[in-house]
C-alpha cells in the first residue's frame, strides 16, 4: 500500500469513527418546573432524541385535578409569574393545536391530567420537537396552565393563567 493510499485510509476511517460517535449520543434536556405565585405545581420535564422524534416524559405534582394545558414557550424566562416566557414558541409560524395535529405550534403539547391527589404524569414522542437547530427548544420555557387547552383557541388555546414555569436546559 503506497503512503497517500495509507493516509486516505486513515483520514476515512477518522472520519467515519467521529461520525459513528456523533450519531451514537443522543441529545437529552430537561426542566425543573416550579410554581408561579400563589400555586403548588412543581415537577420535572426530560427530553431525549430518538430514531421517530424527541420522548418527553413529565411528572407534576401539586395540581388540581383535571386537565391543564402543557406547552413550550418561546423564551427561557420564568420571572414575572411566567409572564415573561413569552408565546408559545412557534418558529413555523403555524396555528394553535394539538399534540397531533399536522398544523401546530411545536410548543403545543396539549394537556397534563391530573388525578385526585394531583398528580399528573404524561408521555410522548414528538416529531415536531427538536434538541438542536434554529428550531431548538433548548433555553425557551416549559409552562404549565391552570386551565384545559381547548386545542382551538388562538393563539393559545384557551387555557388559562401560568401555574408552573421551567427553563428548559441542555442535559450533559
Amino acid at each position: 500500500m503506497t503512503y497517500h493510499k495509507f493516509l486516505a485510509l486513515g483520514i476515512f476511517l477518522s472520519v467515519a469513527s467521529f461520525s459513528n460517535a456523533e450519531t451514537a449520543t443522543a441529545l437529552k434536556a430537561y426542566a425543573k418546573v416550579s410554581p408561579t405565585t400563589g400555586n403548588q405545581v412543581t415537577g420535572t420535564v426530560t427530553f431525549e432524541t430518538t430514531d421517530k422524534g424527541v420522548l418527553i416524559i413529565a411528572d407534576f405534582e401539586g395540581l388540581k385535578p383535571g386537565s391543564h394545558g402543557f406547552h413550550v414557550h418561546e423564551k427561557g424566562d420564568c420571572s414575572h409569574d411566567a409572564a415573561s416566557a413569552g408565546g408559545h414558541f412557534n418558529p413555523t409560524n403555524k396555528k394553535h393545536g394539538g399534540p397531533d395535529d399536522p398544523d401546530r405550534h411545536v410548543g403545543d403539547f396539549g394537556n397534563v391530567v391530573a388525578d385526585a391527589s394531583g398528580k399528573a404524569h404524561y408521555e410522548r414522542v414528538d416529531a415536531l420537537v427538536k434538541l438542536e437547530g434554529p428550531e431548538s427548544i433548548i433555553d425557551k420555557s416549559i409552562v404549565i396552565h391552570a386551565d384545559p387547552d381547548d386545542f382551538t383557541s388562538q393563539p393559545s388555546g384557551n387555557s388559562g393563567a401560568r401555574i408552573g414555569c421551567g427553563l428548559i436546559q441542555a442535559k450533559p
